[in-house]
């Protein structure tokens, strides 16, 4: 089911070469029909919304009200919950506050010589929109972790957006959610519309600033063409875990994680990098075992078969060497120091470090967000934070005395690109 790569002997990028990776954009047929969802949201607004959810979701409005969630609905979602499930859903909230909260960043200023200020001013994006998938898919967890940071950072609107099943119905879970995490309004939209609607506005949702937030192909394409109308998180794709371990690690601990991950999607990815053979053959036999008895075995055998892979390195330097240039977004160490390949780690979303901290640690629980680059992005992008709910503005102020000492240098460099304007607007104060 998960193919076994004997890596011993070859060059990190024989090993790279090796793996299948899928890639979250190369779909012509979805792009263009995302283009056109998009187009008629921007021209016909709310009607393209209503026509489009009745297309895809099976529901029809027949007013404004009814794409909204009332307080009415959140209220009886929220006393919905079982009393475990609410409590775990607090915790989790708190702890991704009080994580975030170490985030946040202040303005400054800086007095110079002759008078000169300088400074950074640091101020919310004004209005954020957030996407959570519905139907199937209902992750309370992903709100929790959108909107949090956001608030922290002191976004003053929070609009999500959410795909409701056929008979208009929301997941409880996810309305209770939002209610924890202070969403200011919420709509019955989702897929491409909903992100056109966001991005654009319409006679009801007021256009916002930025859209964050995972959905399906279409979701993610939409979020790719509207992006410079707004700004976004960023181009997720398929979710990935990469294991390294070596004959220290528990194999049924290995295999547990490695099911955990590929039972998200058929394109899931997970890799585990060792230098154990013994380690690898019995992982193996373990994933085979550990698959016989789940309810998304036919997920899993899919994701396992097509982009899992075990793989046999001469040493664990090898091991942390093919994990930078794979860049994934979970990294677990299980090896008997795990602070030594942590120092060796340069491109990871989320770092997970020894026996027990498993990748849904970081799902549900530790606080740090679960928002992460994939596709071998986290060679350049974070984690979702505040940072991405937050802009910088530069301050400068200089005094007469100062300019006198510099305008000369703004004319010389300005006239060297060309800009005779540029350097006039320096000189005419001294004239």
């Amino acid at each position: 089911m998960i193919k076994l790569l004997d890596g011993r002997g070859e060059s990190c990028e024989s090993i790279i070469k090796a793996l299948n990776r899928p890639s979250q954009l190369e779909y012509v047929e979805e792009r263009n029909s995302v283009n056109q969802i998009l187009r008629d949201i921007k021209l016909k607004g709310d009607r393209a919304l209503f026509d489009y959810t009745s297309k895809f979701e099976g529901v029809n409005y027949e007013k404004i009200e009814d794409m909204m969630v009332s307080d009415e609905e959140i209220d009886r979602a929220y006393n919905s919950i079982p009393s475990t499930l609410l409590n775990a859903m607090k915790k989790s909230a708190e702890n991704i506050a009080k994580y975030h909260q170490k985030q946040l960043q202040n303005s400054w200023i800086s007095f110079e010589e002759d008078g000169v200020m300088l400074g950074q001013r640091i101020t919310p994006i004004a209005r954020v929109g957030v996407y959570v998938p519905g139907g199937r898919a209902s992750y309370p967890s992903s709100v929790l972790m959108n909107v949090i940071p956001a608030k922290i950072a002191g976004v003053e609107e929070i609009i999500m957006v959410t795909p409701p099943t056929g008979d208009g119905y929301i997941n409880p879970t996810i309305l209770a959610a939002a209610y924890l995490a202070g969403v200011d309004k919420i709509y019955k939209i989702g897929g491409a519309q909903a992100i056109g609607a966001l991005a654009y506005g319409t006679e009801t949702i007021g256009k916002v600033d930025k859209i964050v937030g995972p959905g399906n192909i279409y979701v993610t394409l939409a979020k790719k063409e509207v992006f410079g109308f707004v700004d976004i998180d960023m181009i997720a794709g398929p979710s990935e875990i990469l294991i390294i371990a070596d004959d220290s690690a528990d194999p049924t601990c290995v295999a547990a994680v490695l099911l955990s991950h590929a039972q998200h999607h058929p394109m899931a990815r997970s890799i585990r990098l060792t230098d154990s053979q013994a380690l690898a053959s019995s992982v193996k036999r373990e994933i085979e075992n550990q698959t016989m008895d789940m309810t998304t075995r036919e997920t899993i055998k899919a994701s396992l078969s097509e982009y899992g892979c075990l793989i046999v390195v001469d040493d664990l330097d090898i091991a942390t060497q093919v994990a930078n240039d794979i860049a994934p977004e979970h990294l677990e160490i299980m090896t008997r120091y795990p602070e030594r390949e942590l120092k060796l780690i340069k491109n990871a979303g989320s770092i997970f470090l020894g026996p027990y901290s498993p990748e849904p640690l970081g799902d549900y629980m530790a606080g740090p967000n679960h928002v992460l680059p994939t596709s071998g992005t986290a060679k350049f992008y974070s984690p979702l934070g505040v940072d991405a709910f937050i802009k910088r503005s530069s301050i400068i102020q200089y005094t007469e005395n100062a300019l006198s000492k510099a305008y000369r240098d703004i004319a010389c460099f300005a006239r060297a690109e060309g800009f005779e304007a540029h350097a006039r607007a320096a000189e005419v104060r001294f004239e």
